[in-house]
């Protein structure tokens, strides 16, 4: 038995293994369910349709999520009801955001800086989705919080629109009035070129009491897939969920899944609750590290989900001034800028267990895009560079299948000689190896060693959003998305034919029909394949060829 091919064998079929638990475990939702549908929205956008519409009105109550600060004693349950909704648009460079006055939460965001599609550039992609009832919600909690009792608060703004313009930051303030006179602002800062926004409470106490409470600040989303993703059964869907750190992980995912059967609680000095979407995120980072409390829930018997967290409470004499703030991130996995904000946010762009090479090639792929301008390109450098660094074992390997190829005459009457003694025929063979000092086994390690650089790329091109839509020449618009003619593919298949035709037939009929069967069966695979992949795998077999032809000719000339 030809040992070098059966380990080749195996090293492919436990690469499209692993690709496939990739799809099921890590990108696979399995939810066919439809998002729920949105109504007609009284507000004006600067974006006209193209943006989300939101409901008229808004349930408000217990059933409202609004949690409690540890140890307060929790209220009776209180009855829905319906409150008309009013909604401030704010825009800037990179965010559109609209926020509800009921409760001064964020219900909508926008990002213009990254289509929806490609095929419609003016159309933003749309993050926190109200088709999915995704909310990024805050508010004030305890004794004198006002939303205690499950109640929010109505604020008020001075305009219905905020734009910022050519100005370099942008507030928007939100102002509600307590019972007993207490003056609160909820204040919104925005940054030009900014995903972090900071969002404070101004308390000014005019009650006679001292103000005692906390800030509640947390994600509210329904379990479904996102209303723009994929119907492609074959598609690859990424993971979409909560996420957070704990004293054990920088990152830890919190499935949906795993929290409806048990819902997730801790209190940490450091940390970030953040819900993951693809190559976007959104997250809530409080602004003082201590004490924090981070949550994770489903309503009861709804498809609601809340994924949160609690600061400590803080005390306010009567006539004085607080504050308490915290920053929501909602933008796309800026691995550099998220790293800056919480440490461990940076750990979403989720790059598998192969992390500690995905990352490496990511540093690679950005520094070779600084200089070429083309993400096709990078991968085509990276992949020279990196057939470059196993060149030495390549060569190795060639020049043992170069002997291997003059041993199959002498290998065939072996085989005519034993018939269907396998063990004399192995015997035999093995003590041929020896004689003639070729090794099955040198063919093997520079394919294997492509498979780990293979799968770390298949992750590095679905989690990394610098290479979302990114185009390379002619037909290819998007390196992360399938090759939408199959050229690619087609190409690869070629490509690994001609590679196999290069290589030693085995001696045993069933396992190189088996073998000549692989190119076809590989190109099928690779038809779903992100476009970029495919195209790092046909210039790998190409410099492979090119590589085999020069070392035979190299040995040819040395004989």
């Amino acid at each position: 038995m030809d040992i070098q091919r059966v380990l080749i064998l195996l090293g492919l079929a436990v690469t499209s293994y692993m690709l496939i638990l990739a799809w099921n475990e890590d990108y696979y939702q399995g939810s066919t369910q439809t998002p729920a549908e949105s109504v007609v929205s009284n507000e004006p956008s600067s974006f006209g349709d193209i943006l989300p519409t939101i409901s008229e009105s808004t349930p408000v109550g217990r059933a409202d999520i609004v949690p409690f600060l540890e140890g307060e004693d929790i209220a009776p349950e209180v009855a829905e009801v319906q409150v008309p909704r009013n909604l401030v648009t704010v825009t800037t460079d990179v965010l559109v955001v609209k926020i509800d006055t009921l409760g001064g939460d964020i219900v909508s965001v926008a990002l213009p800086k990254y289509p929806a599609q490609l095929e419609t550039p003016d159309v933003p992609f749309v993050l926190v989705d109200p088709k999915n009832l995704y909310v990024a919600q805050s508010g004030l909690i305890g004794p004198s919080g006002t939303d205690k009792q499950g109640f929010r608060p109505t604020f008020t703004a001075d305009s219905t629109s905020f734009e910022m313009g050519n100005a370099p930051e942008l507030a928007v303030t939100l102002t509600t009035v307590q019972q007993d006179g207490s003056r609160i602002l909820k204040s919104y800062h925005f940054t030009r070129g900014e995903y972090l926004i900071d969002v404070d409470y101004h308390i000014t106490n005019l009650g006679p009491d001292p103000w005692k409470g906390g800030l509640f600040a947390q994600i509210k989303r329904d379990g479904q897939s996102p209303a723009s993703s994929s119907e492609n059964l074959m598609g690859m869907q990424p993971y979409v969920g909560g996420a957070t750190r704990s004293d054990e992980e920088l990152y830890r995912k919190l499935e949906f899944d795993d929290i409806e059967e048990e819902s997730y609680k801790l209190t940490l000095d450091e940390g970030y609750i953040a819900m993951v979407q693809h190559y976007f995120v959104s997250a809530w980072v409080p602004r003082e590290v201590i004490g924090n409390t981070y949550r994770g829930r489903k309503l009861k018997d709804q498809d609601i989900y809340l994924f949160g967290l609690t600061t400590p409470p803080v005390t306010i004499a009567p006539g004085e001034t607080g504050t308490i703030g915290a920053s929501f991130y909602a933008g796309p996995k800026d691995q550099y800028r998220l790293e800056e904000i919480a440490t461990g946010l940076e750990l979403t762009t989720d790059y598998g267990f192969l992390w500690w090479l995905a990352q490496p090639l990511f540093y690679m792929l950005t520094g070779i895009h600084s200089f070429v301008g083309n993400w096709g390109l990078a991968i085509i450098g990276l992949t020279i560079i990196v057939k470059s660094c196993l060149y030495p074992l390549s060569a190795a390997s060639f020049r043992s299948m170069a002997k291997m190829r003059k041993l199959q005459p002498e290998m065939a009457r072996l085989k005519e000689r034993f018939g269907d003694d396998r063990q004399q025929f192995s015997q035999a063979m093995m003590e041929l190896y020896k004689k003639e000092g070729a090794n099955p086994l040198g063919g093997c390690l520079p394919i294997l060693l492509q498979m780990p650089v293979f799968l770390a790329l298949y992750w590095t091109l679905m989690e990394s959003v610098e290479l979302r839509q990114a185009p390379f020449f002619l037909w290819i618009y998007d390196l992360s998305a399938m090759d939408p003619y199959f050229i690619l593919p087609i190409l690869m298949g070629i490509s690994m034919f001609l590679t196999q035709r290069m290589q030693p037939e085995p001696p045993d009929p069933i396992q190189a029909k088996v073998f000549k069967f692989m190119p076809i069966m590989f190109t099928f695979f690779f038809l779903w394949f992100p476009s970029g992949l495919v195209l790092y795998w046909l210039v790998n077999n190409i410099l492979s060829i090119l590589q085999q032809v020069y070392v035979t000719r190299q040995l040819e000339k040395a004989s």
